[in-house]
C-alpha cells in the first residue's frame, strides 16, 4: 500500500495525489492517522484501506481541511462554506449572529487544538447582552450559543481537524431559579386588554388590524407578515398559516412554514373577521389608487407597503414600541401578545391540545412547559368552582 506509510507504532500517514497542475507537478495531500484498538493483520489492512479511501474521497471532492495550526476563525469559515451556508436561511443567520456577537470575539485568534472544555465553559458563563442593555443573556439565548458551538466542533471532529470534541464536557446552559419561574413571558390581564383595544382604535388601520390579529390568533410576527389574502377564508372565519417572513443577515426572507404543526388553520372570532373584511375592502381601493406605483406581482399580502410589497420584518416591533410609549401603556413585547392569547384561552378553559394547535407548537409538551403556571392557576380556579358542589350543606 504505497499511499499508506507506517510511521511508528500504530501510526501511519496517508497520501493522495491530485491531478497534474499547470506547472506539471502532481500536488498531494497528506494526513497522519493513528490506529486505535486491536486488529489481526488482515483486519488492520482492511481498516487502513477503509480510512484511506475516506480521506481520498474528502481530498478529491474538495472537502478536506488541513488541520495543521488551524485557527478557530479559519475553521469556522470552512464550516460555514461547507455546512452552515446550506442550512435554511433563518438557521444560517442565527448561527452567524451567535458567532459574530458572542463566539468569534473570544475564539477567533485561538488555534483549534488550544480550545478546551474550560475555555468553552468560561465563554458560556460570561455571555452578556449585546443590545445596549446591561446583564447576562437569558438561558434561551445561551442555549442558542451552545448549539452553534456544538455544531462547529462536531464537524471539527468529523473532518479530523480535532481528535476529541471539547464540547462533550460542556453542559447545556440551564435556567436560574428566577428564569424557571418567569421565562420572560408577560401578558396583559383582562382589564388591560379592554383598555388596549380602545387605544388601538386610534391607530392606522393596518397597525390596528395587525395587533388585534396577533392577539386574536396568537400569531408570530413572521406569520403576520407572511399572511396573504388568499389564506383568509371569510366564509368559515378562518385563516391559513402557510408562509412566514423573517429577518436574516442578508435581509428579509420569504419562506414556507417548515413544520407540519406550524402549517395550520386558525379559526377567528366573527368580530375579527368583520374587521378583516373592512380592511380588505380598503386595501383593494388603495391597490387601485396606487396605479403604476404598484410593483408586487407574485404575492397579495394582508399587511403591505404602498407598492404592494411586504413590510420590513422589524417595522411591526418598532411601531408596537412607539404605540405603547405614546399612550404610556404597560410594556410587553409584541411577541407577548401571542402569550396573552394563549393565557386568555387557558383562563376560558380551552383544552391544552387546542391551544397547542392554534399556536403551531410542535408538541403539546411545549405548550404545557411554556404556560404551566397559567394552567395551574386555571386548575385552582376550576377547583374553587367545584367547592360549591362538594361543600357540606347545613342540615
Amino acid at each position: 500500500m504505497a499511499n499508506i506509510e507506517k510511521r511508528g507504532e500504530n501510526s501511519y500517514r496517508f497520501t493522495v495525489y491530485l491531478p497534474i497542475n499547470a506547472k506539471g507537478i502532481y500536488p498531494k495531500e497528506r494526513m497522519p492517522y493513528k490506529v486505535e484498538g486491536k486488529f489481526t493483520p488482515k483486519q488492520l489492512e482492511e481498516h487502513l484501506e477503509h480510512e484511506y479511501l475516506k480521506f481520498k474521497t474528502q481530498v478529491l471532492s474538495g472537502n478536506y481541511i488541513r488541520p495543521q495550526e488551524m485557527t478557530f476563525a479559519e475553521f469556522r469559515t470552512e464550516w460555514d462554506v461547507k455546512y452552515a451556508s446550506k442550512l435554511a436561511g433563518t438557521t444560517h443567520g442565527n448561527h452567524q449572529r451567535k458567532l459574530e456577537l458572542h463566539i468569534s470575539p473570544v475564539l477567533d485568534h485561538m488555534e483549534m487544538k488550544q480550545i478546551n472544555e474550560f475555555i468553552l465553559m468560561k465563554l458560556l458563563d460570561e455571555l452578556e447582552r449585546k443590545d445596549g442593555k446591561d446583564g447576562e443573556l437569558t438561558y434561551h439565548s445561551k442555549q442558542d450559543v451552545y448549539g452553534t458551538l456544538k455544531s462547529v466542533f462536531k464537524y471539527a471532529v468529523r473532518w479530523k481537524v480535532l481528535k476529541d470534541n471539547p464540547m462533550d464536557g460542556v453542559e447545556k446552559p440551564k435556567p436560574t431559579d428566577t428564569e424557571e419561574d418567569y421565562e420572560e413571558v408577560q401578558v396583559y390581564e383582562e382589564d388591560e386588554i379592554a383598555e388596549l383595544m380602545q387605544l388601538l382604535q386610534t391607530e392606522l388601520p393596518h397597525w390596528r388590524v395587525m395587533f388585534t390579529l396577533a392577539l386574536a390568533a396568537g400569531l408570530r410576527r413572521g406569520e403576520l407578515l407572511g399572511l396573504e389574502w388568499n389564506n383568509v377564508d371569510f366564509e368559515n372565519n378562518q385563516i391559513e398559516i402557510r408562509t412566514t417572513i423573517v429577518l436574516t443577515k442578508s435581509g428579509p426572507l420569504i419562506k414556507k412554514t417548515k413544520t407540519k404543526s406550524s402549517r395550520r388553520t386558525v379559526t377567528l372570532p366573527e368580530s375579527m373577521m368583520a374587521e378583516l373584511r373592512l380592511f380588505y375592502d380598503q386595501q383593494e381601493i388603495e391597490k387601485t389608487d396606487a396605479g403604476d406605483s404598484w410593483i408586487e406581482e407574485e404575492y397579495n399580502w394582508v399587511f403591505r407597503q404602498r407598492d404592494g410589497t411586504h413590510m420590513y420584518p422589524s417595522s411591526p416591533t418598532n411601531r408596537w414600541s412607539k404605540f405603547l410609549k405614546k399612550h404610556e401603556f404597560k410594556y410587553i413585547r409584541l411577541h407577548d401578545l401571542r402569550h396573552t392569547s394563549a393565557s386568555i384561552l387557558i383562563a376560558q378553559g380551552a383544552h391544552a391540545k387546542i391551544i397547542s394547535e392554534r399556536l403551531g407548537h410542535s408538541d403539546i409538551s411545549v405548550t404545557m412547559n411554556t404556560y404551566g403556571h397559567a394552567f395551574k392557576s386555571a386548575d385552582r380556579a376550576a377547583a374553587n368552582m367545584l367547592e360549591s358542589i362538594f361543600k357540606p350543606r347545613p342540615k
